[in-house]
């Protein structure tokens, strides 16, 4: 069942006495401004993980609460961890109201960190809000003997899956550099659904991530007893890995469990920054700049669609949880983030890089045909027989080469009974070309 709890703002307060004057002359502008529109969601990661699902799911309710009721498409940006997204956001795009970011969490952190990538100021942004408060967790095969993050201290080392700079790569560095973890990290996998991929073929050991998104990717190789969550890295304990026996990162936070040379006090302060982000665990924003009264009309029209029915009834059926935190509080947890001392930023800046083994995956494109047997979301998703098997692809607008009887064409034209090939890294990924034709 959808739980969901709005945040309550005093910010939004101060604001009432100037609305009840200028509110009815800016909403006809916004109004006039935003019907017959075609708005774009700029999601930061790839097609069928976590980040998407919240994107696609804000895309198709969004529309009827603006002013205008404009419709919302999405593109997948996938590059630097969300950093791509968020900065073509801030710089490329237009300002005018019709862009908005599906947002990965640790954007925010990573800038204020002052790491390289980020061409944007956090504070700056228009955060419209979350739709989630995430709890984080860090897993391992089974077939690895690791039962515990104590395991992870030991000779064997485990090679961990990272997508970029957020928390397949932050938490294993961060675990590594603090409390001496035996980790490698290999690097350039496109999102988390390619990672798990290669941890039940026996690539990989482990993933660090959301639990949200490891509980859906990874809950067959749960119920097959093949992977096993080891640790939650959380503020506060998540009921579903609780019941589950997985222990709170603070249990192993003590003297003896450190790398050598570390302190006690600033890793506490490490791992805390490390979770404040996930508080705002699926944020949404858009650039700085946007004019006034239609970030405000988008405001209000993401907290409206968080209560409408079929917004519940949809996140419901994704299996997603909505617990919504307001943009000003997102505002509030930049703000607080940014008040850490410089010197502790700087020290948390040399913990995130990884000083272990590091290796760079390529994934080899597999080739797999047969006849389609299932369309769902509109043409996104296309399940084919390949001998025997069913094997599923996402179809994205903007990286997927689509064909239909040697013509370029759009999602709409596969139909049941085609015969359609598959070029992609396998089964539920998405395909960076797809050839059909009638049967």
């Amino acid at each position: 069942m959808s739980k969901m709890k709005i945040l309550a703002s005093a910010a939004v307060a101060g604001v009432v006495g100037i609305g009840a004057v200028a509110g009815p002359a800016a909403a006809d502008e916004v109004a006039a401004f935003y019907k017959g529109k075609r708005l774009k969601m700029i999601v930061g990661s790839g097609a069928g993980g976590g980040y998407d699902t919240y994107g696609r799911l804000v895309a198709r309710h969004i529309g009827k609460h603006i002013p205008g009721n404009p419709t919302m498409i999405v593109q997948n940006l996938t590059g630097a961890a969300g950093l791509r997204a968020a900065n073509f956001m801030e710089n490329v795009a237009p300002k005018d109201g019709t862009i908005v970011g599906g947002m990965q969490r640790s954007v925010a952190l990573v800038q204020l960190m002052g790491q390289k990538g980020p061409k944007f100021k956090a504070a700056e942004l228009l955060w419209l809000g979350s739709l989630a408060k995430e709890a984080g967790v860090c897993a391992m095969a089974t077939r690895t003997g690791v039962k515990s993050l104590a395991d992870t201290r030991k000779d064997k080392q485990l090679a961990m899956g990272g997508t970029g700079p957020n928390s397949t790569e932050f938490w294993p560095a961060l675990l590594r550099n603090t409390m001496g973890s035996n980790f490698k990290l290999i690097r350039g996998y496109p999102s988390t659904p390619q990672i798990h991929l290669a941890i039940s073929k026996g690539e990989l050991d482990g993933v660090c991530q959301s639990w949200a998104s490891f509980a859906v990717q990874a809950k067959q190789m749960m119920e097959e007893g093949t992977i096993k969550p080891i640790v939650q890295i959380s503020l506060h304990p998540d009921k579903e890995m609780t019941k589950l026996g997985v222990p709170l990162l603070s249990e192993y936070l003590s003297r003896e469990n450190l790398a050598k040379g570390q302190n006690l006090e600033d890793v506490r302060l490490f791992f805390q920054l490390t979770v404040i982000p996930p508080v705002m665990g699926r944020p949404f924003a858009m650039a700085s700049g946007v004019p006034k009264a239609r970030g405000d009309a988008m405001k209000k029209a993401f907290i409206a669609m968080t209560k409408d029915a079929e917004f519940l009834s949809d996140a419901k059926r994704l299996k997603r949880d909505i617990e919504v935190v307001t943009g000003d509080e997102i505002q509030k947890i930049i703000a607080d983030l940014s008040k850490t001392p410089p010197k502790k930023l700087a020290a948390m800046k040399e913990m995130f890089k990884f000083t272990g083994p590091v290796q760079k995956v390529e994934l080899p494109i597999v080739v797999e045909a047969g006849k389609v047997i299932k369309i769902q979301r509109g043409g996104r998703r296309i399940t084919i027989d390949f001998k025997g098997k069913k094997r599923r692809a996402n179809v994205s607008g903007s990286q997927t080469e689509l064909m239909v009887n040697g013509k370029k064409a759009k999602r709409k034209a596969i139909k049941m009974g085609m015969n359609c090939e598959f070029h992609y890294y396998g089964h539920k990924t998405t395909a960076k070309k797809m050839v059909c034709k009638d049967s």
